[in-house]
């Protein structure tokens, strides 16, 4: 298969991805693809969770798409009608980073079993958190010296943690595709970080 039919089939298949979906797909394809402009899509990933809030059931949509030059996250959100709309309305928005300003990719995999484990076995669940500096979580206490009588104020220490994007798939929830969805999303966004600092 060639350069640009690959090209039209995993854009195609990003769509048809969004349109399984069944959550306002119209909204979120024309925002994912405004944002993606004419690049070719190279890898992407679909996840919709449902939430419980209360006594209201609340979707939620992640598109995430790796172009050649660029990281794409679009988030969808439903909201009741409240104080600001009489309606129900939807929130969408859209991010695009470029790839050299990705600073890390974490994948975090739980398989069942780890003795029995053979390579190529799908894990139970995939978490994916990709940073690139937009949000940092400081975990703060208060810093302390070894004498345990000492009353003198240090300050505080802490940690300072890359948190803009924080995926979780799971086997039992989202199904085995899925899963196996993300594991090739994020080698693609794996390799294609590495690409750019060579």
């Amino acid at each position: 298969m060639d350069a640009m039919a690959k090209t039209s089939t995993t854009n195609q298949g990003l769509r048809t991805a969004i349109e399984r979906s069944g959550y306002y797909p119209a909204l979120v394809s024309e925002a994912v693809e405004a944002a993606v402009g004419g690049e070719p899509v190279r890898s992407y990933l679909v996840h919709q969770e449902t939430t419980f809030d209360q006594n209201e059931v609340r979707r939620h949509v992640t598109v995430l798409v790796l172009t050649g030059n660029r990281f794409i996250v679009s988030h969808t959100d439903e909201q009741a009608a409240d104080s600001t709309s009489p309606t129900p309305y939807a929130t969408t928005s859209t991010e695009s980073v470029k790839l050299g300003r990705i600073s890390s990719v974490v994948v975090s995999r739980v398989v069942a079993n780890p003795e029995q484990y053979t390579p190529g076995t799908l894990p139970r669940e995939v978490v994916l958190t990709i940073g690139w500096g937009a949000v940092s979580r400081i975990d703060l206490e208060p810093a302390a010296c070894g004498d345990p009588n000492c009353e003198a104020d240090h300050g505080y220490t802490g940690n300072s943690t890359a948190d803009d994007l924080s995926l979780r798939v799971s086997e039992a929830g989202d199904g085995p595709e899925t899963v196996r969805q993300a594991l090739a999303f994020a080698q693609a966004i794996s390799e294609a970080t590495a690409d750019v600092t060579r």
